[in-house]
């Protein structure tokens, strides 16, 4: 089975991450910009990261014949240095409509501040006016408040409620989410917040219909394989294969393919591997023999 990680932070992961997503089943992922675990200094520093996102990171997972998109924003942690983020939003544009981006992500709410709320508008009205996907980081507390608040300023400010993907879901907040018409995605982190097991009885107790699982992996406690192994738990549990799909490959590939950035055809197809390139004179090799895969004709 083909699995989608529509929220996987790749920058924080290694080689060995992008193999084993790989030999799991993982044909795509979507990056999305977010908080390094430390305050930016300048807006060089975000230049440098957006177009690692576009750039590197893209090429990194193609090495492994995984499809790498990506979310391009100014996180809500980092909303709350005003200036810089003032600086970030004016270079938002350079990256945000290039090749690969998906969508404006992950954006909202971390303490629900009023300079969070600006950033949040700014971007939202940048996703209207470009007809782009909207990804909502929503707040690790007071979770309901705020993902009701992200979904009523986004209406607000004219996104399409199909055009808007909430995550950070837990069994408190999808009803709203579903009921608004948005599509509610969950990460599933080994220990905390949302795991694999109450994962299994959200689907059993609300369906499939624009429900999406993904592991939000990154530099802390978490795992790349959160998609894949939630998918075999639920199999176990008697969750239906329609209902797997829909929550770990399809309705992530429906939710995003809205940007036009997705060859969905491609995905379908085997992936063609060719480690004999390198990007701006680099590889993810080290002097190893590369693996170069020959089209299969038609």
């Amino acid at each position: 089975m083909r699995f989608f990680d529509p929220h996987i932070h790749m920058v924080s992961r290694t080689t060995d991450d992008y193999q084993n997503m790989a030999a799991a089943g993982i044909r795509a992922v979507i990056e999305p910009a977010f908080w390094m675990g430390q305050p930016r200094t300048n807006v060089g520093s975000f230049i440098d990261y957006f177009a690692t996102l576009v750039g590197w990171e893209r090429f990194r997972a193609s090495q492994f014949g995984i499809n790498h998109y990506c979310a391009i924003g100014v996180n809500s942690k980092e909303a709350n240095n005003e200036g810089l983020a003032r600086e970030a939003l004016e270079i938002l544009p350079e990256f945000a409509l290039k090749e690969g981006v998906v969508a404006i992500g992950e954006i909202g709410y971390d303490e629900i501040t009023p300079a969070e709320e600006w950033v949040y508008q700014e971007q939202l009205k940048f996703a209207v006016d470009h007809d782009m996907v909207v990804m909502v980081h929503s707040p690790h507390r007071d979770k309901k408040n705020g993902i009701i608040r992200s979904i009523d300023v986004a209406r607000e400010m004219g996104v399409p409620m199909h055009k808007l993907i909430i995550d950070h879901n837990n069994e408190e907040t999808v009803q709203s989410v579903l009921d608004a018409g948005a599509w509610a995605a969950f990460t599933i982190y080994p220990n905390t917040k949302m795991g694999s097991e109450r994962m299994v009885e959200v689907v059993r107790q609300y369906g499939s219909e624009r429900i999406i699982v993904d592991s939000s992996a990154d530099w802390g406690v978490s795992d790349p394989l959160s998609v894949p192994k939630t998918a075999n738990l639920m199999k176990q549990r008697g969750i239906e294969a329609v209902d797997i799909e829909l929550t770990c490959w399809k309705n992530a590939l429906d939710a995003y393919a809205q940007s036009g950035q997705i060859d969905v055809d491609e995905l379908m197809r085997d992936p063609v591997i060719d480690q004999s390139k390198s990007y701006s004179d680099n590889s993810v090799l080290r002097g190893q023999s590369p693996q170069i895969d020959q089209p299969v004709e038609n």
